[in-house]
């Protein structure tokens, strides 16, 4: 039984605005910006970016690209520098909740996020793949004329460890799925043929063997 395709919705888009919410965090905290950003940014100023949108590619870009704005509209600046690293800390944690809950709806990561669960299904860990390739865009960005701050850096090695657990743990699981192969092995009825086993009675064909009145000829033997 596939579960409700409502609740994978509603999973989906409140993770992806969770992610809003989470990037909106640290472009308030003014201390750097995520690794992917930083390559974004150093590759628009070589090549520019462009491709056609699709649903998946819509769905991103309006609900993040809308949240984000309303909250930076409407969330004052933090001040302080303890309060913005705190307020950096909060968002990419919440960024790494935000990941879980939208790869976990199942239907359909994004790119960046495809590349990851494709490495990890080959037996490796999301830890090691996500801060493997968050790192690798970080420099490939920096290279490319990226800004790089202190809360990019925490972000390529802190997402990693949070999409670890946050990913298999917000999961939508199919219920009842292993359940439904249980009545195929059920079939045990099909092997009890001992029935047509059970056609001893055409053995008993010792009435035939039991022929001995007719080796009862003694009284023939009388004869003499």
């Amino acid at each position: 039984m596939r579960p409700p395709r409502v609740r994978r919705l509603v999973q989906l888009y409140t993770g992806l605005v969770l992610y809003g919410v989470s990037s909106s965090m640290l472009l308030l905290a003014g201390l750097g910006v995520d690794p992917w950003d930083v390559f974004h940014q150093g590759l628009s100023r070589r090549i520019p970016l462009r491709q056609r949108p699709g649903f998946g590619t819509l769905s991103n870009v309006v609900v993040v690209g809308l949240v984000i704005d309303v909250v930076l509209a409407t969330v004052p600046s933090v001040h302080g520098l303890a309060a913005r690293y705190a307020v950096m800390v909060s968002g990419v944690l919440l960024n790494g909740i935000a990941t879980g809950a939208y790869i976990g709806a199942r239907l359909g990561p994004g790119p960046r996020d495809g590349l990851m669960l494709g490495l990890a299904a080959r037996g490796h860990s999301i830890r090691v793949v996500r801060t493997c390739i968050e790192l690798t865009v970080l420099l490939t960005g920096w290279l490319l004329g990226g800004t790089v701050g202190i809360g990019t850096v925490v972000y390529a090695l802190g997402i990693g460890p949070i999409a670890h657990v946050s990913i298999p743990l917000l999961a939508i699981k199919s219920s009842g799925g292993t359940m439904a192969a249980a009545p195929a092995d059920a079939t045990a009825p099909i092997n009890p043929t001992a029935p047509t086993d059970a056609t001893a009675p055409i053995n008993q064909t010792a009435p035939t063997d039991a022929t001995a009145p007719t080796d009862a000829t003694a009284p023939t033997g009388r004869a003499a």
